[in-house]
């Protein structure tokens, strides 16, 4: 029986993730398969990875044969550089300490690495929200210099109307003084003309 690892797809349209099988190379790709070795989801950055690092060494020592996909993710992972080391060990080209401690540097770089570009993505989200705060702010201004010149402009119309209103009852306050005065001399005519009648 020919068997492969490789990949099977869940998830919905649009976010698919993956389980890690070993499977005959014969089922389908969603179909029976002899064991789960691991998930694996693209949608993260960088892509997360959940294996079982013994099982898939196992599955690699016995012959399975990964998919090129996976082929990528076991290299990633380390398992076909343990892979690697153990035949070397096999062979005698240096003992098992000597492959541990390759293996070990080998992984502290591949965090440093893992470190370095998470330190990247965050460094990018703090300049998008420095840069979304930014535009808001701008934004936030220009809105408050619109509004208070539209309260501006309101107060001079309010001020302006008063003062047409103000201007109006002097105005008719100045016509009807005379009108006032005029009525006043002729009361004052009328008493003298019956004073003088008399």
């Amino acid at each position: 029986m020919a068997t492969k690892i490789r990949l099977q797809r869940h998830g919905r349209k649009q976010y698919a993730f993956y389980r890690i099988v070993v499977a005959d190379s014969r089922a389908p790709r969603d179909g029976k398969f002899i064991e789960r070795i691991g998930t694996y989801n693209p949608n993260t950055h960088p892509a997360t990875v959940d294996l079982m690092f013994d099982r898939a060494l196992y599955w690699v020592n016995v012959g399975a044969q990964p998919t090129d996909t996976v082929r990528n993710i076991l290299s990633r992972e380390g398992v076909l550089l343990r892979k690697h080391l153990e035949g070397g060990v096999k062979k005698g080209a240096f003992d098992q300490a000597e492959a541990d401690r390759r293996f070990e540097a080998w992984k502290a770089k591949r965090e440093q690495n893992l470190q370095a570009v998470q330190s990247q993505d965050e460094a990018k989200a703090r300049e998008a929200a420095k840069a979304r705060l930014e535009h808001e702010r701008k934004i936030n201004e220009a809105k408050a210099a619109e509004v208070a010149e539209k309260q501006a402009a309101e107060e001079k119309a309010r001020a302006e109307e008063e003062a047409a209103k103000a201007a109006e009852e002097a105005a008719a306050i100045s016509n009807e003084v005379p009108a006032t005065d005029e009525a006043t001399a002729e009361e004052g005519t009328e008493k003298q003309d019956a004073t003088n009648e008399e």
